[in-house]
């Protein structure tokens, strides 16, 4: 490859490396470009799958500030640049590597932090942002109608009193 080569190669994912919150990087070797294909069809908008060199990789990394692929950059690698929600692109890969054993992901990294390989895994058990929104949301609306609930209790205990009191007021009467 030529220097001038190299030198844009560096700067794409230089690129790649900051537009992206998060990356999931996997060992591709065995695996056909069909099936590497279908591997970027189906993560979609949400990530950016590139297959580099890993000295390029590592010298960009180093240029975007990112510190935590040490020892994860060996044998054929490719990455995932998440620009979408990591969750998805964590279970699109993990779901991929079930159905082909022929890709390993070894780890990748997310907030500047250092991913191991059951980090992303956990990362795909986890719902989705919507989802955990969702249950949230969920939460919160049963908690404020306990809480209406409750400041509702005094008032009709006053008001069954009071209506109460009317009553034997009458029936003395």
């Amino acid at each position: 490859m030529a220097n001038a080569e190299k030198t844009a190669a560096v700067d794409e994912l230089t690129e790649l490396f900051r537009n992206s919150s998060a990356a999931v990087i996997t060992e591709y070797r065995g695996l056909t470009v069909e099936e590497i294909t279908t591997l970027r069809r189906s993560l979609g908008e949400n990530a950016t799958y590139a297959v580099a060199k890993n000295t390029l990789t590592a010298i960009a990394a180093e240029k975007a500030g990112i510190t935590a692929l040490e020892g994860k950059l060996t044998g054929p690698t490719a990455i995932a640049f998440v620009s979408g929600e990591t969750v998805d692109v964590a279970k699109t890969v993990r779901d991929f590597a079930k159905a082909h054993d022929k890709l390993v992901i070894k780890g990748g990294y997310m907030d500047g932090e250092a991913l191991d390989e059951a980090d992303v895994r956990q990362l795909a058990d986890l719902e989705s942002r919507e989802v955990l929104l969702s249950m949230m949301a969920g939460a919160m609306k049963g908690s404020l109608s306990k809480a209406a609930a409750t400041f509702q209790a005094p008032i009709e205990k006053a008001v069954r009193l009071a209506e109460a009191l009317r009553e034997k007021q009458d029936q003395a009467a």
